[in-house]
């Protein structure tokens, strides 16, 4: 924790350094070259304090989130498990994976059960209940494996919109990842980037194209990457990927 005086407030380029932007001589370098910013406001005077709960920090644009109380993690979730804390027919549920946490974790939206990859976790409702929101919701990223061959049409498809049941969907980023086989026996895999969190929407969106899916991961969140992470394994967010998502969160 950083030690604050009897206000609760910090210096900050003390601030700064211990939480691990630079060191502290950087960190007043970046002060005086006018690169950090409290509140909306450029800050050069060294000695200025804050209070590191509550200033939205900036340092050369970028996010510092606030000190918390709270954890911000994110899991890969194993393939089978289901998207809650508790499951009344007794399947492998999100509570059974973060067993050893001591915290109260709320899951930020869901994940299919037959669906592995990211999904983040944390004791902060505002924050979850912010980034579950339509109005804040960042971009996901999926690797999905498809049969049939998918090709460039099915692709500029998908980037003009494709509307299902239950209304449009728009996919900011398509690609092809690779194709093997021929006419029956093809499979493809093809990756998305979409913002919206209707259920199952990336199944539904490529079953609409004749293009059921096989297997799905969600293999990012915003700047949050699966690479690193094991299936059934937690990481804490790094305060880049934390700054920049409640940002997006508008906290």
């Amino acid at each position: 924790m950083i030690a604050t005086d009897d206000e609760g407030l910090v210096r900050l380029q003390k601030l700064l350094a211990q939480s691990g932007v630079a060191s502290r001589r950087k960190c007043e370098e970046l002060m005086l070259d006018g690169l950090v910013e409290v509140d909306g406001e450029i800050v050069t005077r060294l000695g200025t304090k804050v209070d590191p709960t509550t200033a939205v920090i900036r340092v050369d644009g970028k996010r510092l989130p606030p000190i918390s109380p709270h954890v911000y993690l994110v899991l890969n979730k194993p393939r089978g498990v289901v998207s809650t804390m508790a499951d009344p027919e007794g399947r492998r549920n999100l509570s059974d994976v973060v067993a050893d946490r001591p915290e109260r974790l709320f899951h930020v939206g869901r994940l299919d059960t037959d669906t592995s990859g990211l999904l983040l976790m944390t004791n902060d409702g505002d924050f979850a209940q912010r980034m579950a929101h339509p109005s804040y919701e960042v971009d996901k990223t999926y690797v999905a494996e498809v049969d049939g061959e998918v090709t460039k049409e099915t692709v500029a498809t998908l980037l003009a919109g494709v509307t299902l049941e239950d209304g449009p969907v728009t996919v900011s980023q398509a690609r092809i990842i690779s194709v093997s086989g021929r006419g029956r026996g093809a499979k493809s895999i093809v990756e998305l980037v979409i913002h919206e969190g209707r259920n199952r929407i990336v199944r539904r969106l490529l079953e609409e194209l004749e293009h059921p899916v096989r297997r799905l991961t969600r293999t990012a969140i915003g700047p949050v990457k699966l690479e690193g992470i094991e299936s059934g394994a937690l990481r804490d967010l790094t305060l880049a990927e934390l700054g920049e998502l409640l940002d997006a969160a508008q906290l």
